[in-house]
């Protein structure tokens, strides 16, 4: 986790978010949010990683590879965990609002079980230090 937080502080004018994905224990790709850098809604973090690691590998299915990401993910990036077949998914700091694995099952297609994923999900990773980033970087906007 300590290598997706050092991308997450990477971000100069975005919400610091940071994810990395490992294979073998290596990483592999890495990532920092870039929609206001980049101009472009789908530069989240995840999914820069995500396309990272498939360049690498040299195909779209990440079944042996983990995720490490500050935040829990949003219903985008969480169905492309899912299509990606990441098999383990660590996050930083809880999504009340728009995290979707643990926060808001919810949001999930009503034919996925959240029980019955194929991808297991750890939360609360280095909670306090992924949490309080996103916090700093809140209250300068204010």
């Amino acid at each position: 986790m300590q290598s997706a937080i050092e991308q997450a502080l990477k971000c100069t004018i975005d919400v610091p978010i940071g994810c990395v994905i490992k294979k073998d224990g290596k990483i592999i790709a890495s990532a920092h949010n870039r929609r206001e850098e980049d101009n472009d809604v789908t530069s989240h973090a995840e999914i820069l990683a995500i396309k990272e690691a498939q360049k690498v590998l040299g195909t779209s299915r990440l079944n042996e590879c983990e995720m490490y990401v500050t935040l829990e993910p949003c219903p985008m990036c969480s169905w492309a965990i899912l299509m990606s077949g990441i098999k383990i998914l660590y996050f930083g700091a809880y999504n009340p609002d728009y995290g979707v694995f643990i926060s808001n099952p919810q949001c999930l297609p009503p034919k996925i079980n959240p029980k019955k994923l194929p991808l297991k999900i750890y939360g609360g990773i280095e909670e306090e230090k992924c949490g309080k980033i996103l916090e700093e970087f809140f209250k300068k906007l204010r």
